[in-house]
């Protein structure tokens, strides 16, 4: 009868144990300066505590994302300090857009090789993010899985928890025809678009190479960090002078604008009142993309479309400007469905 390999050790299928503890010690001292006093737990325990307070009636309001494709262009670059900002700031947006301010959120970081150094970057971005946005960094998990992804490779996910007063919530539900859509700009693709920019500039590019038209190599442009919006949307908020706010993510303002509006309404928007950033006109340019995908694709320079009465317009222009953000007069919401570019 045969005896069992007494000599195999989990190092030996791919798992370094030491490694792991040295990402984790990273990670503590990161996460614990993003922590707020209703934080009860520290980073290690089995469970996250937060003590929900200072709400009459809170509703809590929940989001998971990942940052897409966007990986592969910090992974080609071997640049990662600011895919955890791109993650945390995305999820703050859409919980953002439904009246949310951000309490707590957790991540999911997946690689076959765990590189520490390259762990506690990611997680750096992630506390960064976090810690701009009033949000604790509350806990998470590292999963080393060897043989699942490429030397090189990982993936990281965003779970999201914000509250609001059941009076507060943004729902959209009081958005009328006449309304008007003020537009946000963004600071590039954000997070989303990213297999049709790789495929398009990577045709005949390099992740170094500089792209002519735009004076920045591929990865200082395709590696700018997802903007967050919380706070232009929560001073819209508490003067009550938004009605309803989209994220501008995957599907643009073709998709994104109709999921906060009520039956029977539409918006027109005019496509030349605002400035549409020109790595969008060299994507369309250099990937012949048609008009319709080329908007359904892109935020096309717009992050966040806020509804505002149009007799309120004046003063959340004003407001908006007091936040240092800049804002553009896009379009108006119509009877019927859907949008409508003129």
């Amino acid at each position: 009868m045969s005896q069992p390999n007494q000599g195999m050790r989990y190092a030996d299928a791919g798992v370094n144990i030491d490694e792991a503890d040295r990402a984790v010690s990273s990670i503590k001292k990161l996460a614990r300066a993003t922590f707020t006093p209703s934080v009860l737990t520290g980073i290690g325990s089995f469970g996250a505590m937060y003590a929900l307070e200072g709400y009459k009636k809170p509703v809590l309001i929940s989001s998971a994302d990942g940052v897409g494709t966007k990986l592969k262009v910090a992974q080609l670059a071997n640049r990662h300090t600011t895919i955890g900002e791109d993650l945390v700031n995305h999820c703050v947006n859409d919980i953002a857009v439904q009246g949310a301010r951000p309490l707590y959120f957790l991540d999911y970081f997946a690689v076959g090789t765990l590189d520490a150094v390259v762990c506690a970057e990611v997680v750096a971005g992630l506390a960064r993010g976090c810690k701009r946005n009033g949000c604790a960094l509350i806990g998470g998990e590292t999963a080393e899985m060897p043989g699942f992804y490429q030397p090189g490779e990982y993936d990281v996910a965003g779970f999201i928890v914000g509250a609001a007063e059941r009076s507060r919530l943004l729902t959209g539900d009081k958005i009328k025809s006449g309304d008007v859509l003020l537009g946000l700009p963004s600071t590039g693709l954000h997070t989303n678009g990213y297999s049709l920019a790789r495929r398009i500039f990577f045709a005949d590019l390099k992740v170094d190479s500089v792209v002519p038209e735009l004076g920045l190599t591929v990865a200082d442009e395709l590696l700018k960090v997802h903007k967050s919006y919380l706070k232009p949307l929560l001073a819209m908020q508490e003067a009550g002078l938004v009605r309803g706010a989209a994220h501008i993510t995957g599907g643009g303002m073709t998709d994104n604008i109709p999921r906060v509006l009520p039956k029977g309404l539409g918006v027109e928007i005019d496509t030349k009142s605002w400035p549409v950033l020109p790595v969008f006109e060299s994507l369309r340019e250099r990937g012949n993309v048609p008009e319709d995908d080329w908007r359904r694709t892109f935020n096309l320079g717009i992050g966040m479309v806020l509804v505002v009465p149009a007799a309120k317009l004046w003063a959340a222009q004003a407001l908006l400007k007091k936040q240092r953000e800049k804002s553009y007069v896009i379009g108006t919401v119509v009877k019927g469905a859907g949008v409508r570019y003129v």
